[in-house]
């Protein structure tokens, strides 16, 4: 009987055991209770043997590599660790051991039993597991290794023990198919890591995998097999490949830290041979000139045709009867960047063709701008000054984005958050060039108004008795209004252009021209760790690593959002309103036929006695000019009180929070790399960091305090509402 219940723990079948683990009913009578419970127990974990060798049987035939690797690595641990245990307790029956058979003749169940318990628990598991495996049809590695890396999480230390083997089994065949990708650009035809275009698949990651790491796996991947793909002059030594493939073999995703470090090496020394072997640096300085003159409105003959573009774009589908004719769609905008570049430089641009414009809530019809009440202002941009706010709608009035295609392989220098970055820029520097142009025109359609006035008016501002003093108050009101949007945005438009945008811009070409100064520490340490081929001849005083590259050009950006005030949230969340106030004043100047006063035969002509009185159209603009006025002081002390706090409370060293408050979206590859080099920036000679930052701020209070009239004690709000020529009243 004891060869027959070692043969039925083998996995073979038995009369014992007719169905599963239960005894065969006629047995009973001739074993002791305890005899019987053993011979169950021991019948059991038989069942579940081979249950799981017929699991692994079927598993193995999967066309998954990573479930046949399973398979395989689970029945090598079944063969040595239990199988191993069976006929060593056979041959243990067989030599009469003391420790098993008693007195020489007999041998006990239990002790059976107290042989095989401690494959219980992980028997138990086992089937679980193969269970848990045969239920889904086909397994992706990321869930299959985040599946076995949870399962091995566990107290029982021989459970925990063989499943760990298990995932490192499944993460050596998913590492293989991941070092093919990075060294040498190839994915397998079945269960690939990423797709044709370089896009990870979903479920080829393990949730270990940080998406740094994911955005390095990709980047490495691409430039990789995009090099042999255009069969290049210059392919990756096979010396560096296989240092590369050697560094991946000690590694493993469940090890984050490590693994996480070894991808960011081979990515730092991938790069480095792209920038010394594919990317020139002429590429790089073509693409940062152009996203400047674009993206930043250096070009700004060509940014004020667009936005004039842009504008007769929407007259000409509002005043377009309904049908297809009246909606707007991106191919439109396409056309309109096309044509605002008729007659300016960017006409024989070839960059030009890399612009296009995005409607995320696809084709719109236009509309008027708003003339809704704007008395809450203030008190809205007082409660949420923390959101963030978005300059993205103003231009066309709704969501705009302005992409920037980046092909191979300047896409190895310009990832995806930069170009965010740049197109959240330009929505904001449209929008404030869209409202001063406003400003402006509506400055040009009053004074003509009133010079045409003057003509049969004289000196004076025309008018009965009754509305005389009333004319001539809303008149100077009005000129007062649109005197002081048009200095205010004068101000800011002044200080983004010359003192942040172009500033930071020259600072950029210089260290492009001289890396020495944009780096923390020398190049020649650098390059003596660093493993590279080609770069040991390098002149250090002219040489530009590519780390260094895109630190300067992150920090670059960086300085661009916070000089511009886009890093701190509670001042974009009050110019959004200003510039909003300022459209609400065009809009309804031109309303009322581009003046605020109305004709002087407008009035009292209508039966006697009706509404149509003397004063009371002059009386109903009035109240509206001094509501946009009392709406736009508020907003101006807010924003200066708030710049003010800005400079004296927080640091204006920008981090990666800044970037993020611009896009949620943003990578956090790239967020670190804001923080990395802020912590750079405070150190190098290139950019002086906190300093430099806070005093471009601080031109832009003295330009905004040049008479005093915020530092002074304010007079009541009556008093601001007087206007006087020569000054600024704030």
């Amino acid at each position: 009987m004891i060869a027959e219940v070692l043969l039925v723990l083998a996995g073979h079948s038995s009369s014992l055991f007719p169905t599963d683990h239960n005894l065969h009913p006629a047995f009973r009578p001739l074993l002791h209770p305890g005899e019987e419970q053993c011979l169950e127990a021991l019948g059991h974990i038989a069942s579940r043997y081979r249950n799981i060798k017929k699991a692994c049987a079927t598993l193995s035939r999967s066309k998954s590599r990573y479930v046949c690797a399973l398979c395989a690595t689970l029945n090598q641990i079944l063969k040595d660790e239990y199988e191993k245990l069976v006929v060593d307790t056979e041959a243990k029956v067989l030599k009469r051991d003391p420790d098993l058979v008693s007195n020489g003749s007999f041998v006990p169940l239990s002790a059976l039993r107290a042989t095989f318990a401690e494959w219980d628990s992980p028997l138990t598991a086992l089937e679980t597991l193969m269970n848990q495996l045969q239920a889904q049809k086909h397994w992706q590695p990321g869930p299959l290794i985040d599946m076995l890396l949870a399962r091995s999480k566990t107290g029982v230390y021989r459970i925990a023990d063989i499943i760990s083997r298990l995932s490192v089994a499944v993460q050596r065949v998913w590492r293989c198919q991941l070092s093919a990708f990075l060294v040498h650009g190839s994915l397998a035809s079945s269960d690939p890591l990423a797709s044709a275009d370089f896009t990870l698949l979903d479920g080829t990651m393990p949730s270990c995998v940080s998406p740094q790491t994911k955005e390095s796996i990709i980047y490495v991947g691409r430039a990789i097999a995009t090099i042999k793909a255009k069969k290049w002059e210059n392919q990756l030594p096979r010396e560096q490949a296989v240092e590369y493939a050697n560094l991946l073999e000690t590694v493993l995703p469940e090890d984050q830290y490590k693994f996480d470090l070894v991808i960011s090496q081979i990515r730092i020394n991938v790069s480095e041979w792209l920038w010394l072997n594919v990317l020139t640096r002429k590429d790089v300085e073509d693409a940062v000139i152009s996203l400047a003159s674009y993206f930043l409105l250096r070009n700004g003959e060509f940014s004020l045709a667009l936005i004039r573009e842009i504008e007769r774009l929407k007259i000409s589908r509002l005043t377009t009867r309904s049908g297809v004719a009246s909606v707007i769609r991106e191919q439109d905008l396409n056309l309109a960047l096309l044509r605002a570049s008729l007659g300016t430089t960017a006409q024989h641009d070839p960059s030009l063709l890399h612009l296009h414009f995005e409607l995320p809530a696809g084709p719109l019809r236009p509309l008027l701008p708003s003339l809704a009440n704007s008395k809450t202002l203030s008190s809205s941009v007082a409660s949420n000054s923390s959101e963030v706010t978005s300059f993205d709608d103003l231009l066309l009035g709704t969501n705009l984005i302005l992409s920037y295609n980046v092909a191979w392989p300047l896409d190895l220098f310009l990832h995806l958050s930069d170009l965010q970055i740049y197109a959240a820029l330009f929505n904001y520097l449209s929008s404030l060039r869209k409202t001063h142009t406003q400003i402006h025109t509506c400055w040009t359609s009053l004074s003509n108004a009133q010079r045409a006035r003057r003509r049969w008016t004289g000196l004076g501002e025309g008018g009965t008795a009754e509305d005389l003093e009333a004319r001539r108050e809303l008149l100077r009101c009005g000129w007062g209004v649109v005197r002081d949007m048009g200095w205010f945005l004068d101000t800011l438009l002044g200080y983004v252009m010359v003192d942040v945008v172009d500033v930071e811009f020259r600072r950029l070409k210089d260290l492009l021209g001289n890396p020495s100064r944009g780096r923390a520490e020398s190049v020649s340490k650098h390059l003596s760790s660093q493993n590279i081929a080609g770069q040991a001849n390098a002149d250090p005083s002219t040489y530009l690593d590519f780390t260094t590259l895109r630190n300067i050009h992150t920090t670059y950006l960086e300085r661009l959002l916070t000089g511009c005030l886009l890093s701190n949230p509670a001042l974009t969340a009050i110019l959004r309103p200003i510039f909003e106030v300022c459209e609400r004043f065009v809009a309804q100047v031109e309303r009322w036929g581009g003046d605020v006063l109305p004709a002087l035969l407008f009035e009292g002509s209508l039966a006697p006695g009706g509404d149509d009185k003397v004063g009371a159209m002059v009386q109903e603009r009035f109240q509206v000019v001094s509501e946009i006025n009392e709406s736009l002081h508020k907003l101006f002390n807010l924003f200066y009180e708030q710049l003010s706090l800005s400079t004296s409370q927080q640091p204006f060293m920008a981090t990666g929070d800044a970037s993020k408050s611009i896009l949620m979206n943003a990578s956090v590859a790239n967020a670190s790399t804001f923080q990395r080099t802020s912590i750079r920036g405070k150190g190098s000679k290139g950019f002086e960091g906190e300093g430099e930052v806070r005093r471009h701020v601080e031109r832009l209070l003295l330009r905004l305090d040049f008479n005093g009239a915020f530092s002074k004690p304010r007079a009541s709000a009556s008093e601001q509402t007087q206007y006087w020529e020569g000054g600024i009243s704030i």
